[in-house]
């Protein structure tokens, strides 16, 4: 019970910081939206900080209502909208963050260059690429519809003695083993458009601190561009987005088939799940210092 009670806590108090930063960030891209300085990344950065809040929201909400004894104020179509929403938002993390890193390995190629030519032209242009996002993960998640169900429309015997607000019901073994498919198969392709993306940058990053010893060695002074300095940001962000997946997996492996409700491996995955949607925005806040003093009343 004590147990359960600090849980809760932990997570309340982790969501809601998450939700502080996000709404912070997404903020201050949007001012920087209105000015001249607005770039492809700021739109993609924004709907990742809108889909972290979604994430925190959904999977955060059940927390601070189980926090107050509301377990049962969701009912079956609380538990289906939340579930729902969570899975999809987990899928659009990982497909904006994929986008994130293509957008600006593209955007510090050569504009001679065969990758430098598809740079968009408008800010505005990824757009259809957002909402193919959208639609995508929202076709993958659809059986959690049918499949999730409140506490209170379940017996008693088939409760486990955690406390979760929601249960997942097993479905048949086609239907399941087609949407997991499907979703290893969307991790997979995203996943290694990050790796490719990410090495590529690493490479003109590489490139670019060779010009730099050089113009230094010739004393010719050197400024850093922009785009390179958030190059760097978007490859941490990929790498705090690895971390945390791989984290997620590995814990979620080891709790299915070497321990049974573990309450430390509960809380543990539980935290690993919403980490980046947690971290990100620190990272974007420490790495880009104009979001502290950005204002909208200068736009």
């Amino acid at each position: 019970m004590v147990l359960n009670l600090v849980k809760r806590t932990i997570f309340v108090i982790l969501t809601g910081l998450g939700i502080v930063g996000n709404i912070f960030v997404s903020l201050n891209y949007m001012c920087i939206l209105k000015g001249s300085d607005r770039k492809s990344i700021h739109i993609i950065l924004i709907h990742l900080t809108f889909i972290h809040i979604i994430m925190l929201l959904s999977k955060g909400m059940p927390k601070t209502l189980a926090a107050f004894a509301l377990m049962n104020f969701l009912y079956d179509v609380g538990c289906k909208i939340l579930g729902y929403l969570e899975r999809v938002a987990r899928g659009l993390s990982i497909s904006t963050t994929s986008l994130l890193t293509v957008v600006q390995a593209i955007t510090i190629s050569p504009r001679a260059s065969r990758w430098g030519r598809l740079q968009p032209r408008s800010a505005w242009h990824l757009l259809p690429l957002l909402l193919f996002c959208w639609i995508l993960n929202s076709l993958i998640s659809m059986n959690l519809l049918f499949y999730i169900k409140n506490i209170s429309s379940m017996n008693t015997s088939e409760i486990s003695t955690n406390d979760n607000y929601c249960y997942f019901l097993p479905g048949s073994g086609i239907i399941r083993w087609s949407f997991l498919t499907l979703m290893v198969l969307r991790d997979a392709v995203f996943q290694g458009a990050m790796g490719w993306a990410s090495g590529y940058m690493v490479f003109l990053l590489h490139k670019h601190h060779q010009q730099v010893l050089y113009l230094q060695t010739s004393k010719l002074l050197h400024k850093t561009p922009p785009e390179m300095k958030a190059a760097k940001s978007v490859l941490l962000l990929m790498l705090c987005f690895l971390f945390f997946y791989w984290a997620d997996c590995f814990i979620s492996l080891y709790s299915n088939f070497f321990i049974h409700h573990d309450s430390i491996a509960e809380i543990a995955q539980e935290i690993l799940t919403l980490g980046y949607a947690i971290l990100s925005p620190l990272v974007l806040i420490h790495r880009d210092g104009h979001l502290a003093k950005c204002r909208c009343a200068q736009s």
